[in-house]
C-alpha cells in the first residue's frame, strides 16, 4: 500500500459542486497550489466541459513538473470504474443521458483519469490516512492487541453519503452502487432514510417541532439556537438533531452489522454531535426479538463512543484474559468481546475527500505498474 504522506507525485484534483468547480493539485496529501475556482456551469454540458479544461489547464501551469493522475470525485450516479457519469443527478442536469467524462479528460490530457463517489473517497481517505490508522495507533499505545482493517464512512450533508473500505480496498460494488440514502427510515415506513438524514431534514424537524415550518434557519442556525445563543426553540433544535441521530443509527446498525468494521462520520452537521450522538448510539446499542420473545442486541459486537475517552479506555481493554489450552501448562490470550466503535471525522470531509482521491490514484497506478 501507498505511503501517501512521503510520495512525491502530482495528482490533480477537483470539488465539483453545482454552483462551483475548486481545482487543486496534491503531493503528498497536501494541496499545493492555491485552490482555482470556477462556475460550473452545470446546465449547459459543453460549457461544464470547457471549464474542466481550463480549470486543469491552469493549474498544471503552476507547476513544475507534469501530473500523474486526475483524480475527484463526483456527485450522482455513475459508472465510476469507466468514468461515465450519468443518471438522475440534481446539480448537473447536463450529464443526466450520460457523458464519458474521464475518457474525455484522458483524452485530454493525456494522464490516467479516476472518478469516484464523495462518500467512497470519504472512507477511504479516512480508512488510510485517518480515522483508522488513529484508532489503531491509540489501542497500540493502551497495549491492545487488536488492530481494525475495516472502515464505514457516512458523510451527513445535502444527502446521506457511504463509503465502505474492507481491509484497506475501497468496495466499489459491482454497478458502482453501494448506496445508504435509499434504506427504509425507520420512522417513515416506506420512505427513504434520507428524507431524515439531511440538511433539509434537520431544518424541516426543527420546522415540524417548533411550529414555524416557514423559518429560514439552516443547520449552523439550529445548532445555535440549542446551544442557546440564538433566538429561536431550543428544545425543537435538539429535538431536530436527535431524530437525525436516531434515524441514522438505524441505518448504519444494519450496513456495520453485515460489515463489522469500525465507523466514521463526517459532515458540517456533525459540529452537533453532542446533540446527533446520544440517540445515534442508543439506535445501534438498541434491542431486537425473535418470534419467541428472546432479546438480542441489534448490532451483534458492542459499540462504543471512541470520542469519549472513558468509553475508549474500556473499547481498548475489552475483556482479555489467559485461556489455558487443554491438556498442557501453556496459556493463550483470549478477549471474548466483539466490539466496533463510531468516531466524528477529525480531518474533516473535504480533507478525507481529497486524500482519498489522491491515494486511490496512487494505488491505481502502482497496481498498473505492477502488472
Amino acid at each position: 500500500m501507498t505511503n501517501y504522506k512521503t510520495d512525491s507525485r502530482i495528482v490533480l484534483t477537483l470539488d465539483a459542486g453545482g454552483t462551483n468547480m475548486v481545482f487543486g493539485a496534491m503531493r503528498g496529501g497536501e494541496f499545493i497550489v492555491d485552490p482555482i475556482t470556477l462556475p460550473s456551469n452545470a446546465n449547459n454540458l459543453d460549457l461544464c466541459l470547457e471549464t474542466m479544461v481550463v480549470g486543469f489547464e491552469s493549474v498544471i501551469n503552476k507547476l513544475s513538473e507534469k501530473p500523474s493522475a486526475i483524480s475527484f470525485a463526483f456527485p450522482g450516479p455513475a459508472d465510476y470504474p469507466n468514468g461515465i457519469i450519468g443518471g438522475y443527478l440534481p446539480n448537473f442536469p447536463s450529464f443526466r443521458d450520460g457523458v464519458a467524462l474521464g475518457p474525455f479528460l484522458r483524452n485530454k490530457f493525456g494522464i490516467p483519469v479516476f472518478i469516484n463517489n464523495d462518500g467512497d473517497l470519504f472512507a477511504y481517505g479516512e480508512a488510510l490516512g485517518g480515522a483508522l490508522p488513529e484508532i489503531n495507533a491509540r489501542l497500540k499505545e493502551a497495549g491492545s492487541a487488536k488492530t481494525y482493517r475495516n472502515m464505514v464512512g457516512y458523510t451527513f450533508g445535502t444527502g446521506f453519503g457511504i463509503g465502505i473500505v474492507i481491509g484497506g480496498e475501497l468496495n466499489r460494488g459491482d454497478n458502482s452502487c453501494v448506496e445508504t440514502f435509499c434504506l427504509p427510515n425507520c420512522k417513515y415506513p416506506g420512505v427513504i432514510v434520507e428524507e431524515s438524514v439531511a440538511v433539509r431534514a434537520v431544518k424541516r424537524v426543527y420546522g415540524e417541532l417548533s411550529g414555524n415550518p416557514g423559518h429560514s434557519f439552516e443547520p449552523k442556525d439550529i445548532y445555535e439556537i440549542a446551544e442557546g445563543t440564538r433566538e429561536g426553540n431550543p428544545e425543537a433544535a435538539k429535538g431536530a438533531f436527535a431524530q437525525l441521530g436516531e434515524i441514522a443509527g438505524d441505518a448504519m446498525a444494519t450496513a456495520v452489522t453485515l460489515i463489522d468494521g469500525l465507523i466514521v462520520i463526517g459532515g458540517g452537521i456533525t459540529a452537533a454531535r453532542k446533540y446527533i450522538m446520544p440517540s445515534l448510539l442508543a439506535s445501534l446499542r438498541s434491542k431486537i426479538h425473535t418470534l419467541g420473545g428472546e432479546e438480542l442486541n441489534r448490532v451483534q459486537m458492542k459499540v462504543y463512543d471512541l470520542d469519549d475517552e472513558q468509553e475508549f479506555a474500556q473499547f481498548a481493554k475489552g475483556e482479555a484474559r489467559s485461556l489455558k489450552v487443554y491438556g498442557s501448562e501453556e496459556y493463550v490470550n483470549y478477549d471474548p468481546q466483539k466490539r466496533i466503535g463510531v468516531t466524528i471525522s477529525k480531518m474533516g470531509a473535504s480533507k478525507a475527500i481529497s486524500v482519498g482521491a489522491y491515494t486511490f490514484a496512487l494505488n491505481e497506478l502502482d497496481r498498473e505498474i505492477d502488472k
